[in-house]
């Protein structure tokens, strides 16, 4: 009789059966060798993914552009305060935020700087706009502004009583930072109310170095920043007679521009807008008085002490010596320099004009990256 299915009959035995089901057990089990071989390929797939995500991130790496260069040149060894914004922007980062490594060298004077610039060594210099005019209208070079400082802080200044008055500079020695520079060009408006000029004087050029001269005796009269004067008086012990101001000399006038060669702006506009960009954040972060401290430090590559210039930055501040809400380019102020240079125009050679001297486009490119 059939047994039911799935069940031996009688008399047979179960052993095969049960053989059958150890060997499907086992069979269920996975062999050892499989595993290890499964382990294998997982850690060889993590690697490669591992590898995948270095190279991924290298090529991320290698794609991001190179920071583009650029020179700027400031006036003065060590550099006087004009400078110092540059310098805040590159010690701050805000000329690397921009995408630039910027190197910022320091000249003998604004004017050395202006001819480093035509001779293609430096792409930018902050140069005295008197000096500018004239290397435009005399020598035809082809300089452009495109930013620039309106408010000069010259002063002229005696550390003797008997040469206190304009008119009796007539044959004595004065410093100044080079002939044709910033305060050579101050020299001449500050000698114009009484009848004086530039050659009727002994020019001393002196860089920098115009107070320390001053301290040492080697002369009596010098062009002098306004941060200067304390630090004479500390060494001297004794005040400085300050004969006259620029700003009671000549009220409306322009002190600096930073100026390009104007083949070089088609070429690296870009460039120069985002340069600017960094300076305005760099006054930005100036004149606010939470940076005080930091912004006196680094004032110390001018040669003055974070404690002098923590007193002298706030007179800067209040004349507007760095533009921060105009491009420093006014229209008035730049004609007056132009008008002041009249008599410096050789023969034959006509003042530079407003529209040609300036380029106002880049700052407003500029204003609108650094928001």
């Amino acid at each position: 009789m059939a047994g039911w299915p799935g069940r031996p009959r009688q008399g047979e035995s179960r052993r095969g059966d049960r053989r059958g089901e150890g060997a499907g057990r086992h069979q269920a089990r996975q062999d050892p060798g499989e595993l290890r071989e499964a382990r294998r390929s997982d850690r060889v797939e993590g690697r490669q993914r591992a590898g995948d995500e270095v190279i991924a991130l290298l090529a991320l790496l290698l794609a991001a552009p190179e920071p583009q260069h650029l020179s700027l040149a400031v006036p003065g060894i060590p550099p006087v305060f004009s400078g110092l914004f540059a310098i805040v922007a590159k010690e701050e980062g805000f000329f690397k935020k921009q995408g630039l490594d910027v190197e910022v060298r320091p000249f003998d004077s604004g004017a050395a700087a202006a001819q480093a610039v035509v001779a293609s060594g430096v792409d930018l210099s902050l140069s005295p706009t008197g000096a500018i005019v004239r290397m435009i209208s005399n020598g035809g070079v082809d300089l452009v502004g495109i930013y620039g400082m309106e408010h000069p802080d010259w002063l002229l200044a005696s550390t003797d009583p008997a040469l206190g008055k304009c008119a009796q500079l007539q044959n004595q020695a004065v410093g100044v930072d080079a002939l044709g520079g910033a305060r050579a060009v101050a020299l001449t408006q500050f000698l114009k109310p009484c009848g004086l000029n530039i050659t009727q004087l002994k020019l001393v050029s002196l860089s920098s170095n115009v107070g320390a001269a001053m301290v040492a005796g080697q002369i009596k009269v010098g062009v002098l920043h306004t941060d200067d004067v304390p630090v004479l008086e500390e060494q001297m012990g004794r005040p400085l007679l300050v004969i006259d101001s620029f700003k009671k000399a000549s009220p409306l006038t322009h002190y600096n521009l930073l100026v390009v060669k104007r083949e070089s702006l088609a070429q690296k506009r870009d460039a120069y807008v985002r340069a600017i960009a960094a300076l305005i954040e760099a006054t930005r972060f100036m004149i606010d008085p939470r940076n005080a401290e930091r912004v006196a430090q680094i004032a110390s590559a001018t040669g003055r002490t974070a404690k002098v210039a923590r007193e002298a930055l706030p007179h800067f501040y209040q004349i507007g010596f760095w533009p921060v809400r105009t491009d420093g380019m006014a229209k008035a102020n730049v004609e007056a320099a132009i008008a002041a240079e009249k008599d410096a125009i050789k023969p034959g050679k006509t003042s530079v004009a407003y529209d040609r001297l300036v380029d106002r486009t880049l700052w407003k490119d500029a204003a609108a990256l650094a928001k």
